[in-house]
Order: C-alpha cells, then sequence, then structure tokens
C-alpha cells in the first residue's frame, strides 16, 4: 500500500498541520480523528488494514488529517466563544487547504467522501452538510451532532454554523436542498451497546427527513459497543456499498 505523509503551516489555524494519505488511486476518502486523537489514528487502531482491500485495488485514496478538538472542544481552558471560532477556522483550513491537496491528486472536480468516528463523525458530518458541493456524502459512525454541551450556555453564529442539528433544522437554501436531495452517500450508523447513543443518529436522521434528504440510518445490535472492532467492520460495509 502506497503511503506518504506531509505537513505545512496553515495559514488558517496558526499552527503545523500534518496528514498521511493511502493509496495510489481511487475515490478520495477524508478522514477525521476521534477525540483529541491525531491524524495517524486509524492507521494505529488498524482501521487503514481494514479498508486497505478498497485501497489496493485502486478504489479508494484515503486522506487522514488532524483535528482541533483538543483546543476547542474539549480543551475546558479555552473559552467558548473561541472554541467555535476555531471550528470555522478549522472548517476554512479544509476547505482552502486540504481540499485543494485532494484535488490536485484526485482531479480538479473530485468531490471526497468524509467519515469519522465518535467525536471525529461530527466534525466528517459537519464538513459535508456546510459544503455539500464540495463534498459527495459521509460515513458517520457513533457520533452525536449537537455541540452545545461542550459550550456551557455559550451561543454565536460560529455555534449556529458547526451545529447540524441547529442549521438542518432551519435550512431553506434552495441551492444546498437541491444537492442534499439528490445524495447518494449520507450513512448515519450507530451501534446500540455499550456508550454508544443511536438516539442522536436518530435525531438527525428524523432532520433530514423533514427536509426530503434521502440517506440511511444504520442501527447495529445491543452487542455493538462504541469502539474499534466495530467501526472496523462498518467503514468497509458501508465502503462496499459505494465503491464496490
Amino acid at each position: 500500500m502506497e503511503r506518504r505523509t506531509t505537513a505545512w503551516f496553515s495559514q488558517n489555524l496558526n499552527i503545523e498541520m500534518p496528514l498521511v494519505a493511502y493509496g495510489h488511486a481511487g475515490y478520495p476518502l477524508l478522514m477525521f480523528p476521534t477525540a483529541a486523537a491525531d491524524y495517524l489514528e486509524y492507521e494505529r487502531f488498524h482501521l487503514v488494514d481494514a479498508i486497505q482491500p478498497f485501497i489496493d485495488s485502486g478504489k479508494i485514496r484515503a486522506y487522514s488529517i488532524n483535528s482541533v478538538n483538543r483546543y476547542s472542544l474539549l480543551n475546558e481552558q479555552m473559552p467558548a466563544h473561541l472554541k467555535a471560532e476555531l471550528l470555522t477556522q478549522y472548517d476554512r483550513y479544509i476547505t482552502q487547504e486540504v481540499l485543494p491537496l485532494i484535488r490536485r491528486e484526485c482531479g480538479e472536480d473530485a468531490r471526497p467522501l468524509t467519515t469519522g468516528a465518535s467525536l471525529g463523525a461530527f466534525l466528517a458530518l459537519n464538513m459535508y452538510f456546510k459544503h455539500p458541493d464540495l463534498f459527495r456524502g459521509v460515513i458517520a459512525m457513533s457520533g452525536g451532532y449537537d455541540i452545545k454541551s461542550y459550550l456551557k450556555g455559550y451561543y454565536d453564529d460560529n455555534v449556529y454554523f458547526n451545529n447540524p442539528v441547529d442549521y438542518l433544522s432551519n435550512l431553506t437554501d434552495d441551492h444546498d436542498l437541491a444537492i442534499l436531495r439528490q445524495a447518494d452517500a449520507i450513512f448515519l450508523m450507530s451501534g446500540q451497546g455499550n456508550y454508544e447513543a443511536p438516539e442522536r443518529s436518530r435525531q438527525l436522521s428524523d432532520i433530514l427527513n423533514a427536509k426530503g434528504i434521502p440517506h440511511t440510518l444504520d442501527l447495529w445490535g445491543p452487542d455493538v459497543d462504541h469502539d474499534w472492532p466495530w467501526w472496523r467492520k462498518m467503514l468497509p460495509h458501508t465502503l462496499g456499498k459505494l465503491v464496490g
């Protein structure tokens, strides 16, 4: 499997941001790490191994990046307004820095799939729904899509526009709705076992249904916990539906 790493100083975040890419060809997949983890997490926990058949066959080219969760949502010392502002800066980092790199390698019209587990599922889903013209879809595993609990009552435009349960509930933009109503790759996945919260995926599914946005709500059984062995099954299971 071809593997390469790179890093650069992000003008949007004012820190160095690394990236690892796997594969030589195929549909681009942009991976967001869980919690406060880093860009190599999916490699360490063997999720990259789980999707290696898709990579080796040239069906998928995977890109894994850092998040800013450790500085933002998970940072108890960070004021809430700065947590939310950093999420907006992170959005610009993706669209203005990461996406151009992917398009240079995969084609100027490439619209990557996004994916992540746990807090990475929030990041992946938020990125897709804010920019459905730039991304094809999302595979969100075991996520929650309301960040207000991290912000202790603080609310502003940066919170609203990074909180999917809010901005999707109020979505009326004809352009974005037209794109989303033709979507073929929105997957909300969760187990129903230990530490899972399937009601969060159901809540988002209800919002999407109300807006006429097609998607798959895929809830696995009560034995399926919030843990790596299951995410290593969920992601290749869904990729198989999308890229064969």
